[in-house]
């Protein structure tokens, strides 16, 4: 047996060469063989516009050794799974071999073919995706991300929108209501609010509570307040819908229909008084125009020494 010389093996090491390739380059010895030629075997077939335009993405990028196009790796089998058998038109258990397709009419289980995008993208998913609504609903990462396109409508902001109402559609009903967030304008995203990919929040909220999330735009509600509104502090879906009303500033009722959820109309101005000083039961002109806000104009709360009833 001949032995490399020590400057040979330092030339050796040093370059790289005689290495083993990665793990995900190592082809599995038997059963399920990969194609020779990698991605010239698969366009010997799929050569159509829709599948050639991955090589305007980052997953077909040469120079860089995590795509599945780098250095060594298995190209289109990175993916879509060892294809030895379906390039060669082999029968398993009586029909054609297929590999992993994605998306609608895949024959591949959910957890094959999210199992094939986590198997890199492990930081973009992260515990709070397991578990987590999409995955209850057996939602796939090819049902949003589309990637054999140069653009992925569901990371822009001017398309993400369409693309969950594909699914939300009680959501796009709400954003053709009177008020809403500009998300049909393609000036807000959904993500600026909600983290498809897992959070430990019911909503799948990119923040840990409902007001913090709506702080990240509306900061001049945060406060704090020397007299605070209570409902505001707690929870700002108690008086706001975020996904779109019909009563202006989003709120889920007009008022006082909404204040009076909570405060009792008893003895208040609002409600005419007769001679004698007792309700008479006939609303006032107080209640016209911005009903209670005519009074109370500060109902985020008010740092005034004199606003303990948010009158200023």
């Amino acid at each position: 047996m001949i032995r490399p010389s020590l400057p040979l093996l330092i030339m050796l090491v040093a370059t790289g060469a005689g290495l083993p390739l990665p793990s995900s380059s190592q082809p599995p010895a038997a059963e399920t063989p990969y194609t020779p030629n990698r991605a010239d075997t698969c366009l010997m077939c799929h050569s159509t516009p829709e599948v050639l335009g991955i090589f305007r993405t980052k997953h077909a990028a040469p120079g860089d050794p995590r795509s599945p196009f780098g250095h060594g790796q298995l190209q289109c089998e990175s993916c879509h799974g060892p294809g030895g058998l379906h390039a060669t038109m082999q029968q398993v258990d009586g029909k054609m071999a297929q590999v992993i397709r994605f998306g609608k009419g895949s024959g591949a289980s959910v957890e094959a073919q999210n199992g094939a995008c986590v198997g890199c993208h492990t930081a973009d998913t992260g515990f709070a995706a397991h578990g987590g609504a999409h995955e209850d609903n057996n939602v796939t990462c090819a049902g949003c991300h589309q990637l054999h396109s140069t653009t992925d409508a569901v990371l822009a902001t001017q398309t993400q929108a369409g693309k969950c109402y594909a699914c939300h559609t009680q959501r796009r009903s709400d954003s053709f209501k009177a008020y809403s967030h500009p998300l049909r304008e393609g000036k807000m995203s959904c993500t600026g609010c909600h983290s498809p990919h897992g959070s430990t929040t019911e909503k799948l909220l990119v923040r840990q509570t409902t007001n913090d999330t709506c702080y990240q735009c509306h900061a001049e509600k945060r406060g704090p307040f020397l007299w605070e509104h209570a409902p505001v502090a707690e929870d700002c879906a108690t008086c706001h819908d975020p996904h779109g009303s019909n009563q202006p500033g989003m709120l889920v009722r007009r008022a006082p229909l909404l204040c009076q959820s909570c405060h009792s109309q008893s003895g208040h101005p609002s409600i005419a008084q007769d001679a004698g000083g007792l309700a008479g039961g006939t609303p006032s002109q107080f209640l016209l125009g911005q009903s209670c806000m005519n009074c109370h104009s500060q109902v985020h709360g008010s740092n005034h020494p004199s606003g303990s009833k948010l009158m200023r």
